[in-house]
């Protein structure tokens, strides 16, 4: 068990081969574009301009991705008809999920769509702090000379592991206004219905990935979408793991926590081991 790939972690890992993967509509729409030819003569500029404008504004709907718009058949469950609130629906990530009819309406979608973000969001950074913390939290605590948080198996506290007694209720505080305000700051946008709104957009781009392409912006969409929920059901591997094997997710699965170097040491020392063990086997036959 210890060096087997534990399902979450698996899944997590598939993430960034799945969600950059880039559409072939839009590759298709943007080697269109590049490969229109226009003349250059006064005459023609006019009729350049609005070609070009009424391809922009198919590009709205070409590029935003969701594979669902306009099919009767959900894409995800192909033997089921596609709810009607999402079959017009260009979220990013629209794939016609939705086998409980839940989303009765746009409005419902929206509100759903904004709690799948942030819950997307958050799984994103428990994907990562999950196993940093059990890697870190140990020389942390000896730095500041506080008690360790991790268990006897070095597992974190969870409400499946237990010991979530043992945080400090200021941490406690300190995160639930935090997202409090986050929320408060995502509800008024929403309300005020501004026009750059979509679900989960709260203006934080500090490095300006969002840049004014249409296709950049859609492709990130998608990405962040589908790490999410990708996270989502990877987090929620974590603590299964952990409840079942009763080990930290680093030590079940150590070749995706340790150095590289460490892994191929492993490789080779299991390799030699297994060579010396079937030679000596062999001798022993004779």
């Amino acid at each position: 068990m210890k060096y087997s790939m534990s399902l979450s972690t698996v899944v997590v890992m598939a993430a960034a081969a799945t969600a950059f993967v880039p559409c072939q509509t839009c590759q298709n729409y943007q080697s269109s574009l590049s490969m229109t030819a226009f003349p250059e003569d006064e005459y023609y500029q006019e009729s350049k301009d609005s070609t070009l404008s009424s391809s922009a504004a198919a590009a709205a709907s070409v590029l935003s991705l969701p594979t669902q718009v306009g099919k009767k058949m959900s894409e995800s469950i192909p033997f089921l008809n596609c709810p009607s609130v999402l079959m017009n629906c260009e979220l990013a990530g629209n794939v016609g999920f939705d086998p409980l009819g839940l989303a009765k309406n746009k409005e419902l979608l929206w509100e759903y769509r904004e709690a799948e973000i942030k819950h997307a969001r958050l799984a994103m950074l428990a994907a990562i702090g999950w196993p940093m913390s059990e890697i870190l939290d140990r020389d942390i605590a000896d730095y500041f000379q506080v008690p360790a948080m991790l268990d006897d198996g070095d597992r974190v506290p969870s409400v499946l592991n237990g010991g979530l007694g043992l945080i400090p209720p200021e941490f406690w505080g300190f995160c639930l206004g935090l997202s409090a305000a986050i929320d408060m700051y995502g509800l008024a946008k929403a309300r005020r219905a501004a026009p750059d709104y979509f679900p989960g957009n709260l203006g934080f781009d500090p490095l300006n990935f969002y840049t004014d392409n249409k296709l950049v912006q859609e492709r990130l969409k998608l990405a962040e979408i589908k790490h999410g929920r990708t996270a989502m059901i990877g987090v929620l591997g974590y603590s299964i793991e952990e409840y079942t094997t009763k080990m930290a997710v680093i030590d079940d699965t150590p070749v995706l926590f340790q150095p590289i170097t460490e892994t191929v040491e492993d490789v080779v020392l299991g390799a030699i081991a297994a060579e010396v063990a079937l030679g000596g086997a062999l001798v022993g036959s004779f």
